[in-house]
């Protein structure tokens, strides 16, 4: 392997860091055992910047680019965005409806209590599901089908793979361009 960049940031298939490398998992570091990493990274990642600073943290994120895109938001290095979780509001959801139709079931070896296929739904003695028009085949009334999702957050993250990221603690310091 050759010598890495300080600062460089590696993905390796095993867990542990290598010699002369950190997981990168937002520890915070010494700056002055570290003086060349600290004048790359600064307080981008934590720390305070007077005795200490923070190295990347991968737990649980994805890297992204900085920068702007063609439409996307500017991005710095070090910025921290999104969420694993997202509650969608009524106005974020594509107007659609949702009907359930009641058929009248003429055959009696079709009624049955516990649901089969080519079965139909029972109601209950009390249930009062239809609209006004007594005629076969309608529309079960709006009342009987109820808001769904109760704002509960659903599941907002990308299919991961477990790696370990790793930054170099020591190598060529990286020249400018």
């Amino acid at each position: 392997m050759t010598t890495p960049y300080l600062g460089e940031v590696q993905i390796f298939g095993f867990n542990y860091a290598p010699y002369q490398w950190a997981i990168c998992a937002g520890q915070l570091m010494p700056i002055q055992q570290n003086t060349a990493l600290f004048s790359l990274l600064g307080t981008n990642f934590g720390g305070d910047g007077k005795s200490n600073f923070g190295l990347p943290n991968y737990g649980g994120t994805t890297a992204c680019g900085q920068g702007q895109g063609p439409g996307l938001t500017q991005r710095v290095v070090g910025e921290s965005f999104g969420s694993e979780s997202v509650t969608l509001l009524q106005s974020e959801i594509p107007g659609h409806n949702h009907t359930l139709n009641l058929h009248g079931q003429q055959d009696q070896s079709l009624r049955h209590g516990i649901p089969a296929n080519g079965d139909f739904l029972l109601l209950p003695a009390n249930a009062t599901p239809f609209v006004s028009q007594p005629q076969p085949n309608v529309n079960f009334a709006p009342s009987m089908i109820g808001t769904a999702g109760q704002g509960q957050p659903h599941e907002n993250r990308q299919p991961l793979l477990a790696l370990n990221f790793c930054i170099a603690l020591s190598g060529l310091f990286p020249p400018r361009p």
